[in-house]
């Protein structure tokens, strides 16, 4: 598994049988629709039913619940979802994120049919939501199994159990689920020892050497506690010696020290709970049986060293996720060197085979690679290794997105410049390889923003920036949010941390953006808040402008026009200090956006001066239809003040703007308007002639669009959430499209002109 790495499909695939655990099989499936404690009481759990798989690392629990899955998945027709709860390291994962990517898998499942899909939450939404729209996505689902794995606690499990008794919850746990009611557990041991010798056998390959010396066979099983995992070294180990009796075996194992409890990864007993205060997670204690530190320390020491060494910097790998790219960066070999070495670790039992030349460590060995890599590898050679791996998975991210550029544009010279290994074949291999590496990738950003004492935060931001664009080149806007919304709160932590206000800036517009776009309107108020002074403390007046328009507009949506006006007023007067073309543009679009916004608030005369301001900054800019739509506007706040003859006047001069634009649809809506106020002063001929260009001006089977009485679009007040690099300054002052929702007040849409203009009648501005 990958990260918590929720996985929708079946079980994972490998090359080795399940061997053993009939008893328990059969008594997970009888607890399925065994009669609880609460049903018998007369209070049935409103709730899944919540099975208990419990042992120590080792003893084969995760395969258990993989197999008893896999033998029941054809009850539930809703399918399996899968959960790690707990990182490599030991630390719990948060529920917020286990819940986001179950969410994600159940999204790429599908809906079933006859079932609504729920709502999805926002990005940003809080744990309790997340959690409740999983329990809600389940019950309607239908009958689904949740397969989690390595739970630390009870309430891991709680917040994700869903409100349905036709779904199944699987837990795999070290230890008893106490605050979970009505578990059933299934406490595991080792193997019996009829099993413990097949497994044996089956990994030390065809040869007979257990078949022919059982009671040697019997007395190693017994060596190695009948625990699956050990069995499974000490198979892989014989299975690379075909001329090594199980009697040797034995002697070999039986020859090394007894050894105590390897260190704790863990931070100082004193720093504990200041820590836990400021919400600092620490990695669970679990202990290593015996037998397994022995038959571990027995493989490795049998390793090459070259081997032996990429073993121990695969603890590095994120989220525990192993492939040969990663391998081969960690270590500073070639990448078949790397897959040579990782085939040969499958065979010995040190890493689970996942397909598609993925791998991934076992949770119970994870914290053994990392004492063997804390005790003979420094640490600037282990910062060393992380480095070249993140350096790797971002020029992976390179041609990921470059892949999705047109033949001959920089991106693809530069991605062909690249080792063939990095590079992609299509599209659809880059998708896919995105999709499947999401949660190793995540777990890398977040892995590199954590770790290395700020060394890494180059890197960081480099890797977030290509992960960014990779999701913006492959997936779509709102299934990317999430995952946006992590890195964006990323780069936010180490933009504060090194000091660097432009790209906290940066930060904090794009997560108001999305914050804006789902409706958390107070939420986006505080980060474009925050986003302003950290563009004023870096100086960056183009993110100061983008900051005081985005919270207008969300001051806009939120109809309290008085504060709109003065921050639109404010960045106002931030670009006319500036002489760009953008800037330039942005005047013009701000002066219509505050006549909007006077209008809203019926103050006729201040919207008038706004409108013609906007008119004629678009009249400067060249550019006759913004022009014309602006005058348009002008137009209609005269007639809301009861100046009809001034509206005919300025609609005249649209009308005059419209055809130097050459744009006829424009011009057959201005038309109708002119009728409409040439109608209201009683002149009822040129109002049939106006309505019959427009007529001839639009199509028949396609009215006119017809603008309401509000001015001003709620939702064009919003300043879209356009994508910035995260990893750059944040450049606000993008080039103004002319045909895009945000120009001066209301755009007028009208359909394909389909004839030549009329007469000019009754208002029209003559030259």
């Amino acid at each position: 598994m990958t990260d918590q790495a929720v996985q929708p499909t079946g079980a994972a695939t490998g090359r080795h049988a399940f061997t053993g655990r009939d008893r328990e099989l059969r008594a997970l499936r009888e607890d399925i629709g065994r009669v609880g404690l609460h049903t018998l009481s007369g209070h049935p759990l409103p709730h899944s039913r919540v099975l208990l798989i419990a042992g120590a690392p080792g003893s084969g629990r995760t395969a258990l619940a993989e197999e008893f899955v896999r033998r029941i998945q054809d009850r539930y027709p809703g399918g399996v979802l899968r959960a790690r709860l707990t990182d490599p390291g030991g630390l719990p994962v948060p529920t917020e994120r286990t819940a986001r990517d179950l969410l994600a898998a159940l999204a790429g499942l599908g809906t079933p049919a006859g079932a609504r899909r729920p709502a999805a939450p926002p990005p940003g939404a809080d744990e309790e939501d997340l959690s409740e729209a999983v329990r809600t996505a389940l019950a309607v689902r239908g009958p689904t199994v949740l397969l989690l794995d390595d739970v630390a606690d009870s309430d891991q499990v709680l917040d994700l159990v869903p409100d349905s008794r036709e779904c199944l919850v699987v837990a795999v746990a070290a230890g008893p689920l106490t605050g979970v009611p009505d578990v059933r557990p299934c406490a595991l041991g080792g193997l019996d020892r009829a099993a413990a010798v097949e497994l044996l056998a089956r990994r030390a390959g065809a040869a007979p050497r257990i078949a022919v010396d059982p009671r040697s066979a019997e007395a190693l099983a017994e060596a190695c506690g009948d625990l699956p995992t050990a069995l499974a070294l000490m198979g892989g180990w014989l299975g690379a010696r075909p001329k090594l009796s199980v009697h040797d075996a034995g002697t070999r194992l039986a020859a090394l020290p007894e050894q105590p409890e390897l260190p704790e990864q863990s931070r100082p007993p004193e720093e504990d709970d200041e820590e836990a205060e400021q919400g600092y997670r620490k990695p669970l204690r679990r202990r290593t049986p015996v037998p397994l530190l022995r038959t571990f320390r027995l493989v490795v020491d049998s390793l090459p060293r070259s081997y032996a060494r990429t073993l121990r910097l695969l603890a590095l790998a994120p989220a525990g996720f192993v492939d040969p790219q990663t391998a081969s960066a960690l270590a500073g070999c070639s990448v078949a060197a790397a897959h040579e070495a990782l085939e040969e670790f499958v065979q010995l039992g040190l890493l689970r085979e996942l397909g598609g030349e993925r791998y991934e460590v076992p949770g119970c060995l994870d914290p053994l690679l990392r004492a063997e890599l804390a005790a003979h590898e420094r640490p600037a050679e282990a910062l060393l290794a992380r480095a070249r791996m993140l350096e790797r998975t971002v020029r992976r991210l390179q041609a990921c997105r470059a892949v999705c550029e047109p033949s001959g544009s920089e991106a693809r010279k530069r991605m062909a410049g690249m080792p063939r290994a990095l590079r992609f074949a299509g599209q659809e291999e880059a998708r896919v390889w995105l999709a499947e590496r999401r949660p190793a990738l995540l777990a890398a950003t977040r892995m590199a923003v954590a770790e290395g004492d700020g060394e890494l935060d180059t890197l960081a931001r480099r890797l977030v920036s290509a992960l960014a664009r990779a999701f913006d080149a492959h997936r779509e806007p709102d299934e990317a949010a999430p995952d946006l919304y992590r890195l964006h709160e990323l780069v936010l932590a180490v933009s504060e941390r090194c000091g660097l206000h432009r790209e906290s800036a940066a930060a904090l517009l794009n997560l108001g953006d999305l914050d804006a776009h789902t409706d958390r309107l107070e939420e986006a108020l505080v980060r474009y808040r925050r986003a302003l002074d950290a563009a004023r403390k870096g100086r960056d007046e183009a993110a100061t402008a983008r900051a005081l328009e985005s919270l207008a507009g969300t001051y806009a949506v939120l109809a309290d026009w008085a504060r709109a006006a003065d921050w639109y007023g404010r960045a106002l007067a931030l670009r006319l200090t500036r002489g760009g073309r953008a800037d330039r543009e942005a005047v013009a679009r701000l002066h219509g956006r505050i006549g909007a916004v006077h209008t809203h608030e019926g103050r006729w005369e201040e919207a008038l001066r706004a409108w013609r301001a906007a008119a004629a900054a678009f009249r400067r800019l060249r550019e006759p239809g913004e022009n014309a739509r602006a005058l348009a506007e002008a137009a209609r706040v005269q007639e809301r003040a009861d100046r009809p003859y001034d509206a005919l006047r300025t609609y005249g001069q649209a009308l005059d703007a419209a055809r130097d634009a050459d744009d006829v649809r424009l011009e057959g809506a201005l038309r109708e308007r002119l009728a409409d106020t040439c109608e209201r002063v009683g002149d009822l001929r040129a109002a049939r002639t106006h309505r019959a260009a427009a007529f001839h001006r639009l199509r028949e089977d396609q009215p006119p669009y017809r603008p309401d009485e509000a001015a001003y679009d709620q939702e064009a007040a919003r300043t879209p959430a356009a994508p910035h690099d995260p990893a750059a300054p944040h450049d606000p002052a993008a080039p103004h499209d002319p045909e895009d929702a945000d120009s001066a007040g209301e755009r007028l849409v009208v359909p394909q002109a389909e004839a030549e203009a009329a007469p000019l009648q009754c208002g029209e501005a003559r030259h």
